[in-house]
């Protein structure tokens, strides 16, 4: 069986996803847009059973997908989702020293998300998640 594609051009893919995120953000640099994207994943991922969380890993791309899962503690306690507000706040503590996140973080790197995953598979995913973890994504509202 040949490679997959995806994997045969996951860096190319990956530095397409972070150029469109740093343009949509308006940051000033990949590591900027790179440590937003970690917090975004993060806050939502701990919102998630471990079965959700590897589903939702299984629709990203080859990179996305290892950032999604990186650094991941099994045993920390799930969270409830809160108000958009409060999971901004959240972002924007995620390594505060080093994180530029924008007000708007999680709206800009869903934007992005759903120009670089297959949007049938990922709405279809997500359909199957409780309305926080859709509303997360908006896709009720696109």
């Amino acid at each position: 069986m040949p490679m997959p594609l995806e994997y045969r051009q996951a860096s190319a893919d990956f530095d397409r996803f972070m150029k469109d995120l740093v343009t949509t953000s308006m940051l000033t640099s990949s590591h900027q847009a790179y440590t937003m994207l970690q917090a975004v994943f993060y806050v939502f991922r701990r919102r998630l059973t471990v079965a959700e969380a590897i589903a939702f890993a299984g629709v990203l791309p080859p990179v996305l997908r290892a950032i999604f899962v990186s650094d991941w503690r099994l045993d920390e306690p799930q969270m409830p989702f809160v108000a958009r507000d409060e999971l901004q706040k959240e972002v924007r503590a995620f390594r505060h020293d080093h994180n530029l996140s924008t007000e708007t973080a999680i709206e800009e790197v869903a934007e992005c998300l759903k120009r670089h995953v297959d949007a049938r598979s990922f709405e279809r995913l997500l359909a199957g998640f409780a309305p926080e973890a859709r509303e997360f994504w908006k896709l009720d509202r696109t």
